[in-house]
C-alpha cells in the first residue's frame, strides 16, 4: 500500500444557530463515530458538548477492564522508570530521595500532569536516581529509597535503605481498572497504624475501618458517620517506628479501606479520574509531615488574635443581642478576641448583604467592637441568592460575567439553599475566583476582621443527594490545567477548597499587609494554604467530646493544623458539666471557638451553671492567655514547618513504645499542644471512674503545681502487649473543675501576664518556666516567636524569635538566653525565669557573672529570679 494521506475538513457555524444549539441540547446518540461527525457538522469543541455526550467520548477511550498484572516493557528515567503492561503505562519517578510519584494511564496515556493540591514546584522537582535491574525485577534507588517492580505478577515494593517496607504492592491483587474505576491494593503488617484522612469520626487510628472522600452537609454526625465535610485523601503510615505516607491525588469519588475487605492489605481508589499517588517515607512521622507540606504548603501564620476565645452561635441578633454578648464577655472578665455573626444579620439570608432592621447600626456596632478589642467575623455562604432585576449586586455582576455554574443545556443551574432559589459562582475558573474575592471588599472596608465560609461542600436543601447534580458543569480555566469543561463528580470535592482560595486571595489583594481569617467547612488536601477549618456540626454529647480529640489530631496531620471543634457541642444543648469540661479541654486546642446552633440554650461561659462553674471555665480561658506566647510560636513553627499545633504523642515521642507501637494507642485522647504539652483528659469524661495516664519516658512535671513526678514514671515504656508497664503510667482521678497538664521534662516555656483580649499589651515581666531535665550533663531548649500579630512586616525581618537553653550541673543549673533575632521590640523588659524541681534555696545566682537575688517558693517547688531583658542575652548561673 502507499502512503496514507489524512485531510482535515473544518465547518464554521454561527454561535447560537439552529444546528449548533439543536445540537448542544439533543445528543443521545452512543456510536462514537456519529457523535464526531455531528460534532463537526455543528462546529463545537469538545469543552463545548453537554456532559452526557463528552463522558461517552471519554469512556470510548477507556478500556473495560485493564490489568497490570506483568511487565511487558520498562524504560529507565533519569529520575525514575517507566513501565508498559500491555497497552497500560505506569510512571515511577522520584521528585525527592524521600518521595515517589506514581502515575497510571489505562490506556497508555499518563493523567494530565495538574493538581489542585499539590504545588506546582514540588510536583515537577526531580532528583537523579540509579537504575536497578535484574531478571526478575526492574527499579531503581535514590539516595534512601529502593524502588523494586517484580516482573510477574507486577508488583512494586519501596524499602528504605535498612530494609523496612514503605509500601509494598499485594501481588494477587495488581491495579486494575473496570471502566473509570480502578483500585490499588497494598500490604498491611499486623503492626501497621494509619493516621489522616482528615475530620472522619471514629477513632484515632483508622485500622480496620473504611472510608469515603465526598464532602457532605453532615449535621449531626454520629461516630460511624461517613462521609462527612472534607476529602483528603492522604494517610500516614506507621509500623515498627517507621513511619510513611500515601497520598492519592483524585478529586472524584474515592475510597480507602484499611483491613475491612482484606485482613493483610489496605486499598484506595476512585470512580474515575486520575491514578496519580504519591509514596512519602520519613522515617519519623515529622519527616512525614514535614514532606506533606513540601508538597501541598503550610497554613499561613494566623492573625494573632485568631488564636484567642472566640464567641458564636446560630445567630446572635438582633445588633442588641450581639452587642449584650460582647458587653457581657467583657464584664465578666472572660478573655475574648472573636465574636461571629451568622446568617441572621443578613437580609432575608442573602451573602453580602445587611439587614438594616435587625442591625440598624451595622458599621458603629463593628467599631465599637474594635475599640472593645473583639473582632467581628461574618459568615459569606457560596450561595448567591437568584435575584434577576432586584439590584442584588453578586448576583447581577455574576451574571454580567458569566461567573456561575451551569446545567448541561447551558443554562444557569439554581438550587435551594438558605436564600431560596440560589446560583453558585464556578470557583474552578481563576477569573471567576477573582471577581468572588472582590465581593469583600466592602465589609473588608467596614472593619470586619473575618470571614466564615459554610455550606461550601456544596450544600443544596430538597435534594436527596445534598449538594448539585453529578452533571453539573463546571468550567476549568486555571493555569497549569487543561482548558476544558468538567462535571461535578469530578469538581464536587474541591468545590470548598476553591471557594475558601478565592476568598483568601481576594482579601490579600484587598488588604495587601493584613493577614486575612477565612475558616471553611469543606475543603480537599492542600485547602489548608487559604483557610482554618473545624470539624463541622457535632453534637452537646460526652462522646462528641471525646471525638474531638482524634479528629483534630487527624487533621493537624493531614495540614490542617489550625482547626477546632464547636465548644459545647452544635446540635442540642450541653449539660453544665460537660459544658465546663469541653471549655477547658478546648483552651488547649488550636482555635478555640463556643458554637451552639439556633433553638438550643444560651452556651456562654457564664450560662447553665453555677458561679463555681463560671469560675472554673473562665480560669481555663485565661490559661489560654497566659500561654499565648507558646501558643503563637507553635503556630509560627506550623507555617514553616507543617508540624501541627496539636500532635498526637508519636509525633514527638516516635519510640516511646518497645514494640514500636505509637503511644498514643495506648493511651485514649491524651495530645500534645506544641512540643512540651501534655493534656491527659480522662479518656471517657462522663465516668467517675480513675484512669491511667501513659507519658513517654522523657521525664514531667505537674503544669498547675510544678511539681515534678517521680522518677519511675520517666524509666520504662509501654510494653508490647500493649499494657503500660506500671512505671510509666500516673493514675488519675477526674473531676469537673480539673485537666491534668504536664511540662516536658528539658522544656522551657514562656508565660506571659494575663490579658483581657490579644490586642492589650501585657503588664509585667515574660516568665520563663525552665523545666530541667533528669540527670547531669542534659540539656533544656525552648523558644519564643513574636510579632506586631496582624501584618506581614515580619517577611522584612521585623519579628523576634528568642531561643533558650539550659544545662543541668552536678551542683545546680545554667540557662541562657540567646541574643534577639528580627528587629521587633517585645512588651517586655524583664524576664522572671523560674526554676522548677529545685527541692531547697539556691545557695548562690549570677546573671553573666553578676549576682543576682533567686528567691524560693516551697509551694510550687521552684527558684524565682527576676532580670532586665537587655536584648542582648543572658546566662543565668544558679547553685543548689
Amino acid at each position: 500500500m502507499g502512503a496514507s494521506t489524512c485531510y482535515t475538513v473544518s465547518f464554521r457555524v454561527k454561535p447560537h444557530s439552529p444546528l449548533r444549539d439543536s445540537v448542544l441540547k439533543n445528543i443521545r446518540s452512543r456510536n462514537t463515530v456519529s457523535l464526531f461527525l455531528v460534532i463537526l457538522l455543528a462546529g463545537l469543541t469538545l469543552a463545548e458538548l453537554p456532559l452526557p455526550a463528552y463522558a461517552q467520548v471519554e469512556k470510548s477511550k477507556t478500556p473495560q477492564h485493564v490489568s497490570l498484572d506483568r511487565v511487558t516493557g520498562a524504560r529507565a528515567l533519569p529520575n525514575g522508570i517507566e513501565i508498559r503492561s500491555g497497552a497500560a503505562v505506569m510512571q515511577v519517578t522520584a521528585l525527592r530521595d524521600d518521595l515517589l510519584r506514581v502515575r497510571v494511564g489505562a490506556n497508555g496515556v499518563l493523567p494530565e500532569d495538574a493538581s489542585w493540591a499539590v504545588l506546582e514546584k514540588s510536583r515537577t522537582a526531580t532528583v537523579a536516581v540509579k537504575a536497578e535491574t535484574s531478571e526478575r525485577a526492574v527499579g531503581f534507588a535514590t539516595a534512601k529509597l529502593h524502588v523494586t517492580i517484580q516482573r510477574q505478577p507486577l508488583a512494586m515494593t519501596v524499602t528504605d535503605m535498612a530494609g523496612n517496607v514503605i509500601a509494598a504492592d499485594v501481588p494477587e491483587h495488581p491495579v486494575e481498572f473496570h471502566g473509570t474505576e480502578f483500585r490499588v491494593y497494598k500490604q498491611s503488617a499486623e503492626d501497621e497504624h494509619y493516621f489522616g484522612l482528615g475530620d472522619k469520626p471514629g477513632p484515632l487510628d483508622r485500622r480496620n475501618e473504611a472510608f469515603t472522600n465526598w464532602n457532605t452537609d453532615a449535621y449531626g454526625w454520629q461516630e460511624s458517620t461517613d462521609p462527612i465535610y472534607k476529602s483528603i485523601p492522604f494517610v500516614m503510615t506507621f509500623c515498627k517506628g517507621v513511619a510513611g505516607g500515601i497520598f492519592l491525588d483524585n478529586t472524584w469519588r474515592s475510597s480507602f479501606d484499611f483491613n475491612k475487605e482484606l485482613r493483610d492489605a489496605y486499598s484506595f481508589g476512585s470512580a474515575a479520574g486520575p491514578l496519580d499517588y504519591y509514596i512519602l517515607y520519613g522515617p519519623t512521622p515529622k519527616e512525614v509531615v514535614e514532606e506533606w507540606a513540601w508538597m501541598t504548603g503550610t497554613t499561613p501564620l494566623p492573625p494573632l488574635w485568631t488564636l484567642g476565645f472566640q464567641q458564636s452561635r446560630y445567630s446572635y441578633y438582633p445588633e442588641a443581642e450581639v452587642r449584650r454578648i460582647a458587653s457581657r464577655l467583657r464584664s465578666e472578665r472572660i478573655p475574648a478576641d472573636a465574636i461571629y455573626l451568622d446568617i441572621d444579620y443578613q437580609l432575608k439570608n442573602r451573602p453580602f448583604t445587611v439587614d438594616p432592621e435587625k442591625f440598624p447600626h451595622f458599621d458603629q456596632m463593628i467599631q465599637d467592637f474594635k475599640a472593645m478589642h473583639l473582632h467581628t467575623i461574618l459568615i459569606t455562604d457560596l450561595h448567591i441568592a437568584k435575584l434577576p432585576g432586584q439590584g442584588y449586586k453578586p448576583y447581577d455582576e455574576g451574571i454580567a460575567g458569566d461567573h456561575f455554574v451551569k446545567n448541561p443545556d447551558g443554562s444557569v443551574y439554581s438550587g435551594e439553599v438558605w436564600p431560596g432559589p440560589a446560583v453558585f459562582p464556578d470557583f474552578t475558573r481563576k477569573v471567576s475566583r477573582d471577581w468572588w474575592g472582590t465581593l469583600y471588599e466592602d465589609f473588608s472596608k467596614r472593619g470586619i476582621g473575618g470571614f466564615w465560609n459554610d455550606m461550601n461542600e456544596p450544600a443544596i436543601f430538597k435534594v436527596a443527594s445534598k449538594t448539585m447534580p453529578d452533571n453539573i458543569q463546571h468550567r476549568i480555566e486555571e493555569p497549569g490545567f487543561q482548558k476544558r469543561v468538567a462535571n461535578h463528580l469530578e469538581i464536587h470535592n474541591i468545590f470548598g477548597m476553591e471557594n475558601s482560595r478565592g476568598t483568601y486571595e481576594g482579601l490579600r489583594k484587598i488588604a495587601p499587609d493584613q493577614r486575612p481569617f477565612v475558616l471553611t467547612r469543606a475543603s480537599y488536601a492542600g485547602g489548608h494554604r487559604y483557610a482554618a477549618t473545624w470539624t463541622g456540626d457535632n453534637s452537646s454529647t460526652w462522646n462528641h467530646l471525646r471525638q474531638t480529640t482524634p479528629q483534630l489530631i487527624n487533621l493537624g496531620l493531614s495540614g490542617f493544623g489550625l482547626a477546632g471543634a464547636d465548644v459545647g457541642g452544635f446540635a442540642g444543648s450541653p449539660q453544665p458539666e460537660l459544658l465546663t469540661k469541653w471549655l477547658e479541654i478546648a483552651a488547649f486546642h488550636p482555635i478555640d471557638r463556643d458554637h451552639t446552633s439556633s433553638g438550643t440554650n444560651q452556651q456562654e461561659p457564664w450560662e447553665d451553671g453555677t458561679t463555681q462553674d463560671l469560675n472554673v471555665r473562665r480560669k481555663f480561658i485565661e490559661e489560654r492567655y497566659r500561654l499565648m506566647s507558646y501558643i503563637y510560636t507553635a503556630a509560627e513553627e506550623m507555617s514553616r514547618t507543617g508540624l501541627p499545633m496539636m500532635r498526637p504523642l508519636f509525633l514527638e515521642f516516635p519510640n516511646a513504645s518497645k514494640d514500636g507501637h505509637p503511644l498514643d494507642l495506648t493511651t485514649n485522647n491524651e495530645f500534645l499542644l506544641g512540643p512540651d504539652l501534655l493534656i491527659a483528659p480522662s479518656p471517657y469524661p462522663d465516668e467517675l471512674d480513675d484512669y491511667d495516664a501513659a507519658l513517654p519516658p522523657v521525664g514531667w512535671y505537674n503544669y498547675w503545681t510544678g511539681e515534678p513526678l517521680k522518677s519511675g514514671v520517666e524509666a520504662g515504656r509501654v510494653g508490647n502487649d500493649n499494657v503500660p508497664d506500671s512505671d510509666l503510667l500516673i493514675k488519675l482521678h477526674p473531676s469537673v473543675d480539673t485537666l491534668p497538664v504536664f511540662a516536658r521534662g528539658g522544656s522551657i516555656i514562656p508565660i506571659q501576664p494575663l490579658v483581657q483580649s490579644t490586642e492589650e499589651k501585657p503588664d509585667g515581666p515574660l516568665t520563663l518556666r525552665v523545666y530541667p531535665p533528669n540527670k547531669p550533663g542534659d540539656t533544656c531548649e525552648g523558644s519564643l516567636y513574636l510579632d506586631d500579630g496582624i501584618s506581614y512586616a515580619f517577611e522584612k525581618g521585623q519579628f523576634l524569635r528568642l531561643k533558650f537553653t539550659c544545662e543541668l550541673t552536678a551542683s545546680g543549673i545554667t540557662v541562657k538566653i540567646a541574643p534577639r533575632e528580627g528587629s521587633f521590640t517585645p512588651w517586655w523588659t524583664q524576664y522572671s525565669i523560674e526554676i522548677y524541681g529545685a527541692t531547697k534555696p539556691a545557695t548562690s545566682a549570677t546573671n553573666n557573672g553578676s549576682p543576682v537575688t533567686a528567691s524560693y517558693d516551697s509551694e510550687h517547688h521552684h527558684l524565682i529570679a527576676v532580670i532586665p531583658d537587655e536584648s542582648k542575652g543572658l546566662e543565668l548561673s544558679v547553685t543548689y
